[in-house]
């Protein structure tokens, strides 16, 4: 059975590739490349003050627009309670007194009610124009501060938790900032109300509000039982978020060690936890907020109760009970939101302390006042550097080492024994406890962070790649750089080969963490990322473990010419590694014990033979 061609499509129904796409509208898409606006405003910096005094400067810088939305909806309200007074009175006269005119009211009402459609629809879009706003700097105000966090705080605090802070928590935040004045005007229509139907019937609205006390009690009360449930509720989400991120991250490992029942299971034990704290918090709402939904209902059996009565002894007219009745039900959604208002500013409470709880924690790493003007040299220097990790572990203690500019070292020693603390002190991921690092004979804490960084480059052992192109990879620390560039730090990491046979060469997207790429491609790519910023100071952490014998041949061919002027700090695993240095420092329990090159070592020194033997690698 032969199958039928496929038919044509309809001319003018497809695109020509060749033409140049239709610009967006103007104003419907961000441009990527703009620059990004910064919050307008900050959390106020004294922890003593309430949550929502420390917020107050964000709902500040916004006022206008929510000023504008709160008007808004204060004129809807306005509108909507005289929709009743005029049924009233179209009931009293023209049907009751048979005075006619009834279209005119009929007229009216329609009309009142299509302007508060109207306004409505304004005050709601102003609102959440608001609410955007201040998630907008909420949001970055929380991940500008993670970006200035040192390594230590990310050694300390899990990614998980660091997510649900940074999502849940904020909307939690927003949602009552924006959304809770705004219920609190809802709610004035209570005050609107209750006026109008003292104009109309003193007593009986009396009758009408008799429920207000009872509600505001109830409501005190529900709050004080929400508060801490809502707290482990924000708890307990970024629990089950760490487990999540931590399996997707490491779905590999939890596969080779058919781990998955196992995880599926800790994951539960995490939701159950989250379970166990919504039922709580359902069980509260449950018991309370069916009272304070049917304490309006009360009012309107209170109200054609006496209003009858009223009616049958000629106190009130029937237009009045039906006006009062649409009142009692106007009242019954403000109680409502009033319930809702309440558990909104306690679950809000619960997520600001939580986001307050990042942005109070100070930055270990600071700029100095004064920053030094660097000497574009390499001279690298540590003088007497202890260091110990947050969990307690020593890194360094009291380490002497001096690489001058141009000269290549590699860094042996046993695992563990402070190799790649070297690395991390040399670039500031972190300050020494004590003594010196010095840079072209300044203290690095003496050089503004970006300006470090940019004249050490550091190649870590656990390469990562964002899911981005590969160009943009190469780019990441340059990203004016011209394709011609990026080639060329990668043809000098090696890398240029294999991106060349993938399908769409530099443009190829990787994906999550470049595991679409093997673990030596992806060295290749970081170190061609490295290459591309040209730092005078190099460090390869043991950059070339995941490549074969024959590319890390290849990748050290490219890296002498590349060193010949580069300060170069090599931790070194293999003996090729070893091989390009101008001298090797053996380190042992975070202290240089031996210095000198491969062959003197290996002849002078037993601790270099036993490391050799044992940790090196052909």
């Amino acid at each position: 059975m032969t199958a039928a061609p496929r038919r044509a499509p309809k001319a003018g129904n497809h695109p020509d590739p060749a033409a140049p796409r239709r610009a967006p509208k103007a104003g419907n898409h961000p441009d990527p490349a703009a620059p990004r606006r910064a919050p307008k405003a900050g959390i106020h910096p004294d922890p003593a003050k309430s949550w929502l005094r420390r917020a107050w400067p964000i709902v500040r810088a916004h006022r206008a627009l929510l000023i504008t939305s709160l008007t808004l909806s204060f004129a809807g309200l306005i509108v909507q309670v005289q929709i009743p007074d005029l049924v009233r009175i179209g009931i009293d006269r023209a049907l009751v007194d048979r005075a006619g005119g009834l279209e005119k009211y009929v007229w009216l009402i329609a009309g009142l009610a299509i302007a508060q459609g109207v306004i409505n629809f304004l005050a709601r879009l102003y609102l959440l124009r608001t609410a955007y706003e201040m998630e907008y700097d909420l949001r970055n105000l929380v991940f500008t501060h993670l970006m200035r966090m040192s390594y230590g705080f990310y050694d300390r605090v899990q990614s998980g938790e660091l997510i649900s802070r940074a999502t849940s928590d904020i909307r939690a935040v927003q949602m009552y900032l924006a959304f809770g004045p705004s219920i609190l005007v809802q709610c004035t229509i209570a005050s609107i109300a209750f006026a109008l139907m003292v104009s109309i019937n003193a007593p009986l609205a009396v009758v009408a509000m008799l429920t207000m006390p009872v509600i505001a009690v109830l409501g005190v009360r529900m709050r004080k039982a929400i508060f801490p449930v809502s707290w482990l509720i924000q708890a307990r989400l970024a629990g089950v978020a760490t487990v999540v991120d931590e399996n997707i991250q490491g779905v590999r490992i939890v596969k080779a060690f058919a781990a998955e029942k196992r995880q599926i299971d800790t994951l539960a034990r995490a939701a159950d936890g989250v379970r166990w704290a919504y039922t709580t918090d359902a069980r509260i709402r449950s018991r309370w907020m069916p009272v304070m939904d049917n304490l309006p209902r009360l009012g309107l059996a209170l109200v054609l109760l006496v209003g009858g009565l009223m009616v049958l002894d000629g106190h009130a007219t029937v237009g009045t009970i039906v006006a009062f009745n649409s009142y009692v039900l106007m009242l019954q959604p403000p109680f409502r939101m009033l319930g809702m208002i309440i558990m909104m500013g306690q679950r809000a409470a619960a997520s600001a302390q939580r986001i307050y709880d990042i942005l109070d924690t100070p930055t270990e790493l600071t700029d100095p006042a004064e920053p030094v003007v660097p000497q574009p040299r390499g001279d690298v220097r540590f003088e007497g550097v202890r260091f110990a990790y947050p969990d307690g572990t020593v890194g360094l203690d009291r380490l002497d080492l001096h690489v001058r500019p141009g000269e290549t070292v590699a860094l042996v020693g046993a695992t563990g024994s402070g190799k790649s603390t070297v690395a991390r002190l040399a670039a500031r991921f972190y300050d020494a406890d004590a003594g010196r690092v010095l840079i072209d004979g300044a203290d690095v804490r003496d050089y503004p962070l970006a300006t470090l960084r940019d004249r050490v480059g550091i190649v870590p052992d656990e390469p990562f790649l964002f899911s981005v192109s590969l160009h943009d990879n190469i780019a990441f620390g340059h990203p004016a750089a011209t394709r011609e560039q990026v080639v060329a730090a990668a043809v000098a990491a090696g890398a240029d080969g294999f991106i060349g046979e993938l399908p769409e060469g530099y443009d190829t997207v990787v994906g999550e963490r470049g595991y679409t790429l093997s673990g030596g491609q992806r060295q290749r790519v970081a170190i061609a990322r490295a290459l591309l910023v040209n730092p005078p100071v190099l460090i390869l952490d043991d950059a070339t473990s995941a490549v074969d014998v024959r590319v890390e041949h290849e990748i050290h061919e490219a890296l002498r010419d590349l060193m010949r002027d580069r300060t170069t700090i090599v931790v070194a695993h293999r003996l090729a590694t070893i091989g390009l240095a101008d001298r090797v420092v053996l380190i042992e329990n975070g202290q240089a014990v031996a210095t000198g090159t491969h062959s003197e070592l290996l002849a002078t020194e037993p601790r270099y033979g036993r490391v050799l033997a044992t940790e090196v690698h052909a």
